[in-house]
């Protein structure tokens, strides 16, 4: 039989357990939803999947390029188009914690430095 002093201990240590479980979710939630960095890449066409049936947004082909953040850090993204893209392009990917969000042609003086090193 508990006391009454360990009965109200026990059930702090569960209300600060699940209070702390809360926040972690909270946080974490927060991160994804807010989590974006920009990536940069070159079109190459050899690296093109034409999908067999179309999605609700008409996507026809996928892309698997390497890519690299301002830092020049590399990372293969993979994105889907409703067309074939123009060979040699630059792109500057949104990427999101799900993965490329949007991307969108870039000038090759647009991207920073240390990225443009890596695409040349």
């Amino acid at each position: 039989m508990l006391l009454r002093g360990e009965e109200y201990e026990n059930k702090f240590i569960i209300v600060l357990g699940v209070l702390i479980f809360c926040t972690c979710c909270g946080v974490a939630f927060h991160h994804f939803e807010n989590y974006e960095e920009f990536y940069y890449t070159k079109v190459d066409n050899t690296k093109i999947k034409k999908l067999s049936s179309s999605d609700a947004y008409n996507m026809k082909y996928e892309y698997e390029l390497d890519c690299y953040n301002q830092n020049g850090k590399k990372k293969k993204y993979k994105f889907k188009t409703s067309r074939e893209l123009r060979e040699g392009a630059y792109l500057s990917l949104l990427v999101r914690f799900t993965g490329v969000n949007k991307w969108q042609e870039a000038k090759y003086d647009e991207i920073p430095k240390d990225a443009q090193k890596k695409l040349k």
